[in-house]
């Protein structure tokens, strides 16, 4: 089976402010950071760390950081494709949200 390897970035709207996209994308990426710091952490909980240089207090300690960075690492890197998917739905949703206002008042609260 192949797999495809094009990957199409998302680009700002033209209606939209530069610092406004920044700030979103910047949010889904943080957003798949959370996502691979919770599936990071199951996988490294299921490891088996027993032996002469594995487990103990200090391992359990330190795991928990060392998957967030991990996770971290890899969501700035480019991540799995999630924080695309999740930056289109902002723009949308924010698209939306600001069409909801600029219409204008009808019935009794129209001027």
């Amino acid at each position: 089976m192949a797999y495809s390897t094009i990957h199409i970035p998302v680009e700002r709207p033209a209606h939209m402010p530069e610092q406004t996209f920044n700030q979103l994308k910047s949010k889904a990426v943080e957003l798949e950071g959370v996502f691979l710091n919770t599936l990071l952490s199951q996988v490294a909980s299921s490891v088996d760390t027993e032996g002469p240089f594995g487990g103990g207090y200090g391992e359990e300690t330190w795991r928990g950081m060392q998957a967030s960075e991990f996770a971290n690492n890899i969501a700035r890197a480019g991540g799995i494709g999630l924080s695309d998917s999740i930056l289109r739905d902002l723009i949308d949703t924010q698209a939306a949200v600001s069409q909801q206002y600029a219409t204008p008042p009808a019935g009794a609260y129209q001027k």
